[in-house]
């Protein structure tokens, strides 16, 4: 019997958008070429990141951990006439492939890339963000997120990867694992902050979307 969790994922695969064929290529040459193929967000994670920038019309995007370019691609779709995403790679390795398929995708004007250590980047980084995708060293994602909560517009929102960890979060299954402990320290720091409102969904390896609210303080009922 397979896996039920991998069997809903391609149920819910075959019932979503199919990825544009730019994208499907990314994905085909990621795992070619690549030793950790599975970092890539995929269809499924990468419709998702389009339709939140879609719905949210971002006018500025960060993105920390570019890999090979695919989230980058995705979550530019939905950005406004003369907007703009800002996306880091610490490795320079991956560097020709991202450059490759952002030009394949007609986004050379739109997403810049930088690459080198994202705390050192976002303080060279200018303006105030709409949309923020936070998939980079889980050891230092309270670090991140605390660099950029007060540079997010009001509405702006903090999306962060991998804040499940294969489960480790979960007390009794995360002491031995520095990544997932700081994860965890993360998941309740964003939890308790009165600035944001919060969701964290099971998709793929855990999914957290923070909103920063209108006005710091909260609405009713929040935290």
């Amino acid at each position: 019997m397979r896996d039920l969790s991998a069997l809903l994922n391609e149920y819910c695969e075959a019932h979503t958008s199919p990825q544009a064929p730019t994208l499907y290529e990314l994905e085909r040459e990621t795992h070619l070429k690549t030793l950790a193929p599975q970092m890539l967000s995929g269809h499924l994670q990468g419709q998702m990141l389009a339709f939140l920038s879609k719905i949210h019309r971002p006018k500025l995007i960060l993105e920390i951990g570019a890999f090979t370019g695919y989230s980058a691609i995705c979550l530019a779709q939905g950005l406004q006439a003369g907007g703009l995403l800002h996306t880091i790679e610490a490795n320079a390795e991956l560097e020709y492939l991202i450059r490759k398929y952002i030009a394949l995708a007609g986004l050379e004007q739109r997403i810049v890339l930088h690459i080198g250590d994202a705390l050192e980047v976002i303080p060279e980084l200018e303006g105030r963000f709409d949309m923020v995708f936070i998939d980079a060293g889980k050891q230092d994602y309270s670090r991140y997120y605390n660099m950029l909560i007060g540079r997010m517009n009001p509405g702006g929102l903090i999306l962060a990867d991998n804040v499940l960890w294969s489960g480790k979060v979960i007390a009794g299954d995360r002491e031995e694992d520095p990544d997932a402990i700081s994860l965890h320290r993360f998941n309740e720091m964003v939890q308790q902050d009165p600035r944001v409102e919060n969701i964290m969904l099971p998709i793929r390896d855990g999914l957290l979307i923070a909103r920063k609210l209108e006005t710091e303080g909260g609405i009713s009922g929040n935290h």
